[in-house]
């Protein structure tokens, strides 16, 4: 784990819409050694809580009531520049769509809620590591993890870029690797307003509606994607 998390205690949000499961949680997780600085029980509350406690981990149930995980990680990324935070979705269940969808919009992992708490404690540590877990395991390349994924459908007749800029193809390699816009932005020295206004052209030109349509897009239609580091 870096420095920077080892001389601290990691601070977590809970949502859940089932009040046992957000205590179950709570009891695991400060045993282990985490504090859980707040917890929610929707959707909303969870982005409300995000960007006024900045946590070091928000860990996400899916399927809530008035506002869903799905929507909260839109929403996250919305407003990425406001907090660091990192989100894994602890679910009931999801088939290859659900996980491809919530690390399209920047979950960094997801854990079955039937895992036991040792799974839990290990998807936490490697994301503050940098990096991904899915269900049971660390993805080290989650390119090639929803590539691995999804379906290889062969598409029709189609440009190789499909119009898209060099620059708006490194746009698309930045979503693929799960990065925000604000990460996307400083990885390619440019401004998130840069960013969004890349994604809006790229929506355009891809017919794709958001970042998790844009990401199974881009892999079925093997775009020329750079391998970012």
């Amino acid at each position: 784990m870096p420095e920077a998390f080892q001389s601290k205690t990691i601070r977590v949000v809970i949502a859940d819409d089932h009040a046992l499961v957000r205590e179950g949680f709570r009891r695991c997780l400060e045993f282990a050694g985490f504090k859980v600085v707040g917890e929610a029980k929707d959707g909303k509350e969870a982005v409300a809580l995000v960007l006024k406690l900045n946590p070091d981990i928000l860990l996400l149930d899916l399927n809530m009531p008035e506002s869903s995980g799905f929507k909260a990680l839109e929403q996250l990324q919305e407003c990425a520049a406001e907090s660091d935070t990192r989100a894994i979705v602890v679910t009931a269940e999801a088939g290859t769509p659900e996980i491809a969808k919530t690390l399209a919009l920047g979950a960094r992992g997801l854990v079955l809620k039937a895992s036991g708490i040792d799974v839990l404690i290990a998807s936490i540590r490697t994301v503050l590591e940098g990096g991904y877990w899915v269900v049971r395991q660390a993805v080290p390349d989650l390119r090639r993890f929803l590539q691995s994924q999804l379906k290889q459908e062969e598409p029709g007749p189609r440009p190789k870029n499909l119009g898209l800029t060099r620059r708006e193809l490194q746009i698309v390699s930045g979503v693929v690797s799960g990065r925000s816009n604000k990460a996307i932005g400083q990885y390619f020295k440019i401004a998130i307003d840069t960013v969004k206004n890349h994604l809006r052209s790229i929506f355009d030109k891809t017919g794709v509606s958001n970042r998790a349509e844009l990401v199974v897009f881009a892999l079925k239609h093997n775009l020329p994607l750079e391998e970012l580091d």
